[in-house]
């Protein structure tokens, strides 16, 4: 069994659970369901600067912990302060020690559009996330089928939420339809190796329409990295584990930031 369908195995039974403690309409009720979202797209477009999606992730499987003084909220206010267009939050508790109550906190101070990253399976998930105070949720293409992606992109809609959507290979592009789907995430991780590839960005970016919004993920570090995607079309960039590994995320952030400009 690959990793990943070890983690999808774990996530249909966080789904189960869920369906059995809360309805549709008990995920209404929660104040941030009927506030409108901010939305992640656009703010990721920049004439200047790829945009930046700052990742708060305390956690990942073949790493183990990034960050032992771990504060979500604190990380989140230094995310805001320096600027950042979009935070990303994961709330996956078995892999990446993170939890939906992170996304409920940061929600209320955020000034930013937040994303839910996880492995969504279902509406209830969607739900859920706009209830905690999300404004896009992530959707793994390696994960689902084509009819779930359609489905549970639609079930994002309903709920005011956007999608970014997550693809690794060229193999997954048959599954999108980019008039649905015009927010593609590139993951530069193989997903079952965890290996780290930037050439996945610069490759599958020339075969994706030009009027999509893209996102290259993972393995961004240093200068050069960054000068490598933007030769490319990508327009920003999620980064998380160089910025929870650093010394001082400000500073790291300030600099990030630097290396982004055009």
């Amino acid at each position: 069994m690959s990793f990943l369908n070890k983690i999808l195995d774990t996530k249909k039974e966080e789904v189960n659970t869920l369906r059995k403690s809360f309805s549709l309409n008990s995920f209404k009720e929660s104040e941030y369901f009927s506030k409108p979202s901010i939305s992640l797209k656009t703010v990721l477009r920049h004439n200047d600067r790829l945009g930046i999606i700052s990742e708060i992730k305390k956690a990942s499987p073949s790493k183990g912990i990034l960050k032992e003084d771990f504060d979500h909220l604190e990380i989140a206010k230094k995310y805001i302060k320096n600027e950042t267009d979009a935070i990303s939050i994961l709330t996956d508790r078995n892999y990446f020690k993170g939890d939906i109550q992170f996304l409920s906190d940061i929600a209320a101070i955020k000034t930013v559009p937040l994303l839910r990253k996880d492995f969504i399976l279902d509406e209830y998930q969607i739900f859920e996330a706009k209830a905690s105070g999300a404004d896009a949720i992530l959707l793994i293409a390696e994960a689902l089928f084509k009819e779930q992606i359609t489905e549970l992109t639609a079930a994002a809609k309903e709920c005011g939420l956007e999608v970014l959507l997550e693809i690794h290979s060229s193999s997954q592009l048959d599954k999108i339809d980019f008039d649905k789907n015009d927010l593609i995430g590139i993951n530069n991780r193989n997903l079952d190796s965890f290996e780290v590839n930037l050439n996945t960005t610069l490759e599958l970016a020339k075969i994706i329409p030009s009027d999509v919004t893209l996102v290259s993920e993972s393995g961004l570090n240093t200068y050069d990295d960054l000068r490598k995607i933007k030769s490319s079309s990508i327009n920003a960039v999620l980064v998380g584990e160089h910025f929870m590994r650093s010394e001082s995320i400000e500073k790291s952030f300030k600099e990030f930031k630097e290396w982004c400009k055009f």
